[in-house]
Formats: C-alpha cells, sequence, structure tokens
C-alpha cells in the first residue's frame, strides 16, 4: 500500500471521505497529536485500529465529531455541567465520557457502557470532520506504545504502507493528548490531565476529582494503563531532587562509549552545565508542545535518553507529568 501526505484541501478531503466510507483508516491533524481515524459506526474499520497499531483491544478509543455534530445521537444523559464546560472549552483538547446509546460500534468502547466524545478546535480536523459528516474513532497515530506524533513525517515514519492517507496539517500546537473527563456522575473525574486543567474544570463546573486507579480495574479511558510515549531507546527517570545522580549515570554511559541526552524543562537544562540537553522550553506550556517532537529527534541517534522530572503538578505541569514520566519508565531511579 502507498501511504500519501496530501495537504487539506478538497482534493484530499474527497480523498479522505471516500476511504472513510469504505472502511479505511485516514491519519488528520488536531491541536494535540495526530490522530487515526476510522468510521466509528463500522466495527471491522475500528477493528483495523486495534490492528494496525498494535493496540491492546481493552484500551477504548475517543470519538472525534466537528463542533455542530449532534452528539446525542451518540450518548444518553448529558449533564448539566458538561454543557457547561462544552460552552466554554469546546472545540479544545477535552475529551469528555458519557453513557454510550449504544450508535459506535462496539469495538470503540471495548466494552464498556460509556462513550468518549472530543470535538477538536484544529481548523484542519474540523474541516475534516465536517467533510466525512460522521463520528470518527481515533487514537493517537502511532504504533502502540511509541511516542505521539506530532507532524505528518512522525505518523508516515510509524504507518509508510500501512495506511493509504495522511492529511497534513502541520506542527500540532498543543504536543499531548486531551484531557478526558468522566462526565457520567454528579461532579467530572480527570481521567488523564491535559491542557483542559483540573483547575480550569472546576472553575467552570463547580468541583472536579481526579480519577485513582484501583488494580485490576477496567481502562476507562486512553492512557491510564498501559506504558506510553516511549522512544526507540534505553531510558531512565530522575526526579529534580536527585539530579547529581542523574549526572552520574549521565557520566557513566557516556563513558562507555554511550551516545546519552538528558530531557528536561530549561530551568534545569542550566544546571547540567555543556551536557547534552534535549531542552523541551521554560513553561509546561512549551514543554507540552515540545516533548514529542524532542523525544522522537532523540531516538534517531541516542542510546539513551535521562529524563529530570519538572517539579510542579499543578495545572497544565499535571499532564506534562503524565506523559513525561510514561515516557522515561514510569519509574524513579534511586542512584
Amino acid at each position: 500500500m502507498q501511504t500519501r501526505i496530501m495537504q487539506t484541501n478538497e482534493e484530499s478531503l474527497a480523498l479522505a471521505k471516500e476511504i472513510i466510507e469504505a472502511g479505511g483508516l485516514v491519519a488528520f491533524p488536531t491541536e494535540t497529536v495526530y490522530g487515526l481515524g476510522a468510521n466509528a459506526l463500522n466495527e471491522d474499520a475500528c477493528r483495523k485500529i486495534f490492528v494496525v497499531k498494535g493496540r491492546p483491544n481493552d484500551n477504548p478509543l475517543i470519538v472525534h465529531v466537528h463542533r455542530d455534530y449532534d452528539i446525542s445521537s451518540l450518548v444518553t444523559a448529558i449533564p448539566e455541567y458538561a454543557w457547561r464546560l462544552r460552552k466554554a472549552y469546546l472545540p479544545g483538547p477535552l475529551t469528555m465520557v458519557f453513557k454510550s446509546l449504544g450508535t459506535v460500534c462496539p469495538a470503540v468502547s471495548c466494552g464498556l457502557d460509556t462513550v468518549a466524545i472530543r470535538v477538536p478546535s484544529n481548523p484542519k480536523a474540523q474541516e475534516f470532520l465536517r467533510y466525512v459528516d460522521l463520528p470518527v474513532a481515533a487514537p493517537s497515530a502511532n504504533i502502540s506504545k511509541h511516542v505521539s506524533p506530532t507532524s505528518a513525517e512522525h505518523v508516515l515514519a510509524d504507518f509508510n504502507g500501512l495506511i493509504p492517507l495522511i492529511l497534513d496539517g502541520g506542527e500540532c500546537t498543543g504536543g499531548i493528548e486531551s484531557t478526558v473527563l468522566d462526565c457520567t456522575g454528579p461532579v467530572p473525574v480527570v481521567l488523564r490531565s491535559g491542557l483542559v486543567t483540573r483547575e480550569m474544570v472546576a472553575a467552570v463546573a463547580g468541583d472536579c476529582r481526579v480519577h485513582i486507579p484501583v488494580a485490576g480495574e477496567k481502562v476507562r479511558s486512553p492512557g491510564m494503563k498501559y506504558s506510553h510515549y516511549s522512544p526507540r531507546c534505553r531510558t531512565a527517570l530522575y526526579t529534580e531532587e536527585n539530579i547529581s545522580a542523574a549526572v552520574a549515570r549521565y557520566d557513566a554511559e557516556c563513558a562507555k562509549g554511550a551516545a546519552v541526552s538528558f530531557i528536561c524543562l530549561d530551568e534545569t537544562a542550566q544546571k547540567l552545565g555543556s551536557r547534552r540537553c534535549l531542552n523541551i522550553g521554560r513553561t509546561a506550556e512549551e514543554g507540552a508542545r515540545n516533548l514529542y517532537r524532542m523525544l522522537r529527534e532523540g531516538e534517531k541517534e541516542l542510546d539513551m535518553i535521562i529524563g529530570i522530572a519538572p517539579a510542579g503538578r499543578d495545572g497544565v505541569m499535571a499532564g506534562l507529568m503524565n506523559r513525561f514520566e510514561k515516557a522515561c519508565g514510569g519509574v524513579y531511579e534511586e542512584s
């Protein structure tokens, strides 16, 4: 199969619609990362996503729709606070989980009675979704557990020859996946942190909680259970407080002849002297925008990436920390 990268225009949108309606897969840009889309009403099409990505079949998909799509055709009761959140933050990097009406195919929800709905703000995504005018199930357009893609070239690197079309929308501006919010109860609950923060949700909804995983529970949202976002090289993870141990590890690896780099925010990078560093920026927002791009650049030539995690846990930093930790193995080194 030939994989084509095309700018989003009348020709490519017509081709995308033809592919989606025929049960095929199309990669498309959003403001967060690129998605790998299929008709959410077509069971066979959605199962192709799991096969092509190598995705575990208990990891549910998010359904993407354009801003004027009637989601009441997909979900049952919508709490009043969800309408307020939709008005405040959609289109945007927020996914809301509702009780499913059973309209989308079973593969989307992986046996759950819920469905996750997202209205991306990226203009090219909106053009695509409006042109297709179907609910499009789409996880990130990368091989499962690999670093998520923030450019069409990243998608091609993972799926060249496996999918027919990538709609090119340039670099993603957000850089990490959407916030996922459980809206099935009286109070919204964050299942996955992102650019729409818990604090932002609480300011509109009146309250917002954060889900605490329980051993053995079903995966309720993408990004909750499995390791994700990993570069194709060795990784190690250290806290800012343990930076001396991180430096010792770096020096020891270099002495063995390994190509090594740190990855961290700018404030930490300034403490590392002349040692190689993938500097993801000064703020949480910059870090989110640059993290995946830097990881993909680094994996091309490095034997090891050593993460030094930023200290904050509030706001956008919560989402950045979630991705940062998973990308670097999720277990902090002590020495």
